[in-house]
C-alpha cells in the first residue's frame, strides 16, 4: 500500500519514525511534510494526506499533531475520510477492520514512540471486514455524510 505520512511541528520529531515502519511492514510511504519544528497548521497537513486519500495516490493515511485530536478533526471534514484518533493498538485495528477507517492520528505528545510503533504496525496490518453487520454499519455513516452533503434531513 502507499500510506501518506504528515505531521505539523508537533508531530514532526515521531515522523521519521512512522515513515520507517511504513517501509520496515513493506509499505510505500508518501512524505507529506512538515519538514521542521517551526511552527505549522495542523488541518494544512490533515486536508494533505486526506486529499491524497480521496485522490487515490494513497491508500491509507498517517498524521500526527501534538495531541491527534486537532489532525483528526480536519481530516474528517473531507468527504471520504474515515480519521480516528488511537492511543492503543486494538483500536488501530479495530477501527480499519469494523469501521473502514483509512487515516489513523496520532500525538505525539500524547504516545511515546515505541507504542506509537506498535499503533501504526496494527493500523496497518488491519483489512476491513466483509461482515454484513460491518457493512451495514459503515453504510449507514456513508448515508450521514450523503445527507450532509445534499442538506436533507
Amino acid at each position: 500500500m502507499k500510506i501518506a505520512v504528515a505531521a505539523d511541528h508537533a508531530g514532526y520529531p515521531l515522523k521519521d519514525t512512522i515513515i520507517e515502519v511504513v517501509r520496515t511492514c513493506g509499505h510505500i510511504p508518501i512524505d507529506l511534510g512538515t519538514n521542521s519544528k517551526e511552527s505549522v497548521d495542523y488541518p494544512d497537513y490533515a486536508e494533505k494526506a486526506g486529499n491524497a486519500l480521496v485522490d487515490g495516490s494513497a491508500d491509507r493515511a498517517i498524521v500526527i499533531c501534538g495531541s491527534g485530536v486537532g489532525a483528526c478533526i480536519a481530516g474528517n471534514k473531507i468527504v471520504g475520510v474515515y480519521a480516528c484518533l488511537c492511543h492503543d493498538t486494538y483500536s488501530a485495528a479495530q477501527g480499519v477492520e469494523h469501521d473502514q477507517m483509512n487515516m489513523l492520528c496520532l500525538g505525539a505528545r500524547i504516545v511515546g514512540t515505541e507504542l506509537a510503533k506498535q499503533i501504526v504496525v496494527a493500523f496497518l496490518g488491519a483489512n476491513p471486514s466483509d461482515d454484513a453487520r460491518h457493512l451495514r454499519r459503515v453504510g449507514k455513516i456513508k448515508l450521514i455524510e450523503k445527507r450532509e452533503l445534499c442538506g436533507e434531513v
